[in-house]
């Protein structure tokens, strides 16, 4: 779902009264000024949409003036997001700014050099956020709020909007019963309480009468075989477990797909993923789910609801796919990251090498080992049991090592104090994308009132 934002440039227009005050800070004081800050604004946000990696839609823009009666802004409601440029205005202009960011959330945008000096530069901090008091007055509006002068601050904000808005609400499918890991059915509650997420539970009778009708059907085994031949033939790709399993991952793809259309949802996970799945699909869920992430799905294994949606969000924070992993322990500025369901096409673009492994635990089936970048930079988010606090930090593709655990593995330098994140770590599954997105989560969560732990 795309973010739609509002621009409201907020100002007035003085005239000079002899001897005594008659204006305030501010570059933007005549008519004139008005109309060029308009125009200036108008540029800037078409340069700002241009350099968005996600589906952006800018409202037009809305003139308030503080000096006059304000005109009604018809398209307010239907935004996301308000993007006021406080310029100017006397004490009318404190009850409009207060009466906006109310309503809607809120980005301050105010001037410093990047064009002629806004009022709210000044008093931003003492009477919007104070209220003229010592502390904070409101609780619409923080010091995070407020950019000075950077496009790209407003860019990385309204990113993590954008992946706030589509994370609450997300349908979610769930084979078997959803769960989470080490507290059970009281991460499902808090992630249906904390992000409202629809959980959709498909029962393992279900899933497996679908199976069987699918691989009844010569034409699902038949395109099931091609496909499998396509994807091993790829470059960078190598076989190191039996054809069959691979074939029998790409009917339970189909599966998956259809599952997926037929509810409308882009998300699915698989609780009993190690056991239940086998002996009716006659592979493992691995190279399944792989498949599905690299095509924009998200697709997890375990049914863990305390770490997923952080993969949820991280995901259209970064609009990449996320690989959900098995943490160990931090030492030496290192960890080791693992599990059997990475994606690929970890870049959203480009494919990593694979090689194609049975599942560790069970050494049956097929699974990725993916061959990670190597010096890429990544986000890891930690979260915790109790939708409370969230930890993350930037780090370091190393190497992705041969160890006797999950087939996709890869060790991570830490980039922070890592015995720091050694004392901070909670919950138990991690999320790990490319890039990095640790201020987007950060603010994301500040809206959602988690606490946010960056590793630095």
């Amino acid at each position: 779902m795309k973010i739609k934002v509002k621009p409201v440039l907020l100002c007035s227009v003085y005239k000079r009264r002899e001897m005594t005050s008659w204006r305030p800070w501010g570059g933007i004081q005549t008519e004139d000024d008005v109309e060029d800050e308009a125009e200036r604004i108008k540029g800037d946000l078409e340069n700002l949409t241009s350099k968005a990696d996600f589906d952006l839609e800018i409202l037009p823009l809305s003139i308030l003036r503080a000096d006059i009666e304000t005109p009604r802004i018809e398209d307010i409601r239907s935004s996301d997001i308000l993007l006021v440029y406080a310029a100017g205005g006397g004490e009318r202009a404190v009850e409009i700014l207060r009466a906006l960011i109310s309503n809607k959330p809120s980005i301050l945008f105010v001037r410093h050099k990047s064009g002629p000096l806004y009022l709210w530069y000044e008093i931003a901090h003492p009477i919007l956020i104070r209220g003229r008091t010592d502390r904070i007055s409101q609780p619409w509006i923080s010091t995070e709020d407020i950019v000075v002068d950077k496009y790209d601050e407003v860019l990385w904000r309204l990113r993590a909007y954008f992946g706030l808005k589509n994370t609450i609400g997300r349908r979610v499918i769930s084979i078997g019963d959803p769960d989470g890991w080490g507290i059970g059915g009281k991460a499902v509650s808090l992630a249906k309480l904390k992000w409202n997420l629809d959980i959709k539970t498909v029962s393992y009778d279900e899933i497996s009468e679908r199976i069987h009708e699918a691989k009844s059907r010569k034409e699902v085994i038949k395109e099931a075989q091609r496909k499998a031949e396509e994807y091993l033939a790829q470059d960078g790709v190598t076989l190191h477990t039996g054809r069959n399993f691979v074939i029998n991952a790409f009917i339970l793809y189909k599966v998956f797909k259809d599952l997926l259309n037929e509810l409308q949802a882009e998300v699915i996970t698989v609780s009993e993923c190690m056991s239940t799945i086998m002996p009716v699909a006659e592979t493992t869920a691995c190279l399944t789910l792989s498949l599905l992430n690299d095509e924009g799905y998200l697709a997890f294994c375990e049914s863990d609801f305390v770490v997923i949606p952080a993969g949820i969000l991280l995901h259209y924070i970064s609009g990449k796919p996320v690989f959900l992993n098995d943490p160990t322990y931090p030492h030496d500025g290192i960890v080791t990251l693992a599990h059997c369901t990475a994606p690929r096409k970890m870049d959203g673009e480009h494919y990593e090498k694979a090689e194609i492994l049975t599942h560790f635990e069970s050494d049956y089936g097929a699974a990725p080992k993916v061959n990670f970048r190597k010096g890429q930079e990544v986000t890891v988010i930690v979260p915790d049991f109790n939708e409370e606090r969230w930890v993350g930090f930037k780090g370091e593709v190393l190497e992705n090592p041969h160890l006797p655990i999950c087939r996709s593995q890869v060790e991570i330098r830490i980039k922070g104090d890592w015995k720091t994140l050694l004392e901070e770590m909670r919950g138990f599954h991690w999320m790990m994308a490319y890039g990095d997105y640790l201020n987007e989560v950060g603010y994301a969560l500040s809206k959602v009132r988690i606490e946010w732990k960056a590793i630095e």
